[in-house]
């Protein structure tokens, strides 16, 4: 990739990264009230996570939370508070971007997340199944550690991809596969440059139907059911396009668990997320990502209770 669109891809990326919208709360009536403190903040050697135990005296099932590629706690931290108010014990965990781990997403190690369900699975008030959340970047590593990762008995992600793509240095420097395994690097689906950067998004789009089959993630190796939330009016990647595409392996391989698949047409990639009102503060800043104010909006009401009710039930009839 030249020097010249690497610097264009830099800005395209720095112009549209909203991730923590992906998590913006309602405004409220009153003054906002401090965010709850992590019930354990967790940084040793291979995990850095935030653990949030649930807010009811008989918890709803453990959940593995992972943000886009804004890395570090923020975007899943809040997340994980919020699923932990609705009564999960929920773990957001960092894998690039805090102090002591890699400052861009190019060959992450996928190790992490073992460790984190390791950890919730510890916990006495976290036992039973557990499952992973994750949103944009997240949601491919939610996707690829479940297919190798039998205990984790539930996915739902938010606009995610059905491969393994190239890493991301907001810096502009050359990247690899986005994720490894034992020290080595995955296979992935490169950029599409071949015609110069036209887009962040046709960086994607383009190269999805020359994708080389090894990047595609093995879903069908998931055990436990599916719910994807994408925007059909996604413009940092093709997320609804892709979820297709996951949802058409999934069928090639008589996959036994049930999927959930809804694509709202006039959301983008901030789909994923609380329910947000038309004049919460920043929300105009989600349209550089797609979609519309209404469309957001009417996404956010319902894929929200979709998300819990998915995870009420997978966790706790876990058949």
């Amino acid at each position: 990739m030249s020097l010249a669109v690497r610097t264009l891809l830099v800005a395209a990326f720095l112009s549209t990264a909203t991730p923590s919208l992906a998590q913006t709360q309602p405004p409220p009536a009153t003054a906002t009230p401090a965010p709850t403190p992590a019930t354990v903040e967790i940084r040793q050697d291979g995990l850095v996570a935030d653990y949030f135990a649930a807010s009811r005296p008989t918890a709803l099932g453990g959940v593995i939370v992972l943000g886009g590629s804004e890395g570090g706690l923020g975007g899943s931290r809040t997340l994980a508070r919020r699923l932990a108010a609705e009564g999960f014990n929920a773990i957001a965990v960092s894998y690039f971007g805090e102090p002591g781990q890699a400052a861009r997403l190019d060959q992450i190690p996928i190790e992490p997340i073992g460790r984190a369900l390791a950890w919730l699975a510890e916990r006495p008030e976290a036992s039973g199944p557990i499952a992973i959340v994750g949103v944009s970047k997240g949601a491919e590593l939610a996707l690829l550690v479940a297919s190798r990762t039998p205990a984790i008995r539930a996915v739902a992600v938010g606009v995610p991809s059905n491969l393994v793509w190239q890493g991301i240095d907001l810096r502009g420097g050359p990247t690899g596969s986005s994720w490894t395994e034992g020290g080595e690097p995955l296979s992935f689906a490169p950029y599409e440059t071949s015609n110069g950067f036209l887009s962040i998004y046709r960086l994607y789009a383009d190269r999805l139907p020359t994708a080389p089959a090894e990047a595609e993630i093995q879903v069908e190796r998931i055990n436990g059911p599916i719910l994807m939330l994408s925007g059909e009016a996604d413009t940092l990647w093709p997320s609804a396009e892709m979820a297709r595409r996951v949802e058409n392996r999934l069928r090639a391989h008589d996959f036994a668990y049930p999927v959930i698949h809804v694509a709202y047409p006039d959301a983008g990639h901030a789909v994923f997320g609380p329910p947000v009102a038309a004049d919460a503060p920043g929300l105009e800043r989600a349209l550089s990502v797609g979609g519309t104010i209404p469309g957001l909006v009417a996404a956010r009401a319902d894929g929200w209770p979709r998300l819990l009710a998915f995870l009420r039930t997978a966790l706790n009839d876990p058949s």
